[in-house]
């Protein structure tokens, strides 16, 4: 288990009946989440002082129901800042429990690059550019790609709220998996790939992506845009029934049998204040250099 312990602007406050209690900076939001399967164990008393509460309705889709919050706001991971738009699912634009992985490549980034090497990331499915942000931070130069135009604006936001406005990010609003098609076409190399893909979505021109039967294929197009001297893979996934460990086996089979290396493989995790657990978020497999 890899769990994101080292917020401050951020803390999952409690969990119960199929929803999360959480701080997002002065903020208090109430927002669903389905790994919550458990009852009745409301400790924490924020749960009456939310600030914006998101309810789903029965027949699809859901609203915010409490208004309190601003219409967005900012928050610090360190020297990291982020814009907070809660949107129309539920989402706040930031997937906080991506923190421990933003931790761990910017530790193999900073490496490489006060040993003087220069480091090119790619980052695919960048939504608002958590990783993006926190790879330029660490010293890569980014290709930021991602199918939703409104989303790679707010990443652009989000550089220049931490200091980044001029950092060598490339923005791409695209199909992801086109994307890597003409990269590798052209011949362009990465040190580092991350890659977030939904359990389902559409591309630009109506591209559908569905996960259990697309992430094989990208992954195996993607590993032959490292360089002849990769230093990491990322994959992270939310989507339930997935194994870490088919993700690993995949990693495997295209990155790690070809660069050597290692790879691991762990569900992802935020601490509950209220009864010092674990919530689970999701699943990452990593491959780095030996």
């Amino acid at each position: 288990m890899w769990t994101a312990e080292n917020w401050k602007d951020y803390e999952l406050l409690d969990a119960s009946d199929g929803e999360r209690l959480e701080r997002w900076g002065r903020y208090i939001l109430i927002r669903p989440d389905p790994q919550v399967i458990w009852h009745g164990g409301r400790k924490a008393a924020e749960w009456k002082k939310a600030d914006g509460v998101y309810r789903r309705s029965k027949s699809g889709g859901g609203e915010w129901t409490v208004h309190r919050m601003p219409q967005e706001w900012n928050i610090s991971y360190g020297n990291l800042r982020f814009l907070l738009k809660p949107m129309g699912f539920k989402h706040t634009g930031l997937f906080p429990e991506q923190a421990v992985n933003w931790d761990w490549f910017s530790e193999i980034i900073g490496d490489a690059v006060r040993s003087g090497r220069s480091v090119k990331v790619l980052n695919l499915f960048a939504y608002t550019g958590g990783a993006t942000v926190a790879a330029a931070a660490a010293g890569a130069a980014v290709c930021h790609v991602d199918a939703a135009k409104g989303m790679v604006a707010q990443a652009k936001q989000n550089a220049a709220l931490s200091g980044l406005a001029e950092a060598p990010i490339r923005y791409i609003v695209d199909d992801c998996q086109k994307f890597v098609e003409r990269e590798i076409r052209r011949g362009n190399k990465y040190d580092g790939i991350i890659m977030d893909p939904p359990s389902y979505g559409r591309g630009p021109t109506g591209e559908v992506w569905k996960i259990e039967d697309s992430v094989d294929g990208l992954i195996r197009l993607s590993a032959s845009l490292l360089s002849d001297s990769p230093l990491f893979f990322l994959i992270n996934s939310f989507t339930t029934g997935l194994s870490p460990l088919t993700m690993k086996y995949i990693l495997d089979r295209y990155v790690t049998d070809r660069c050597g290396g290692v790879s691991e493989a762990a569900e992802i995790a935020l601490p509950v204040k209220s009864t010092h657990g674990l919530l689970p978020c999701g699943a990452s497999a990593r491959w780095y250099a030996k």
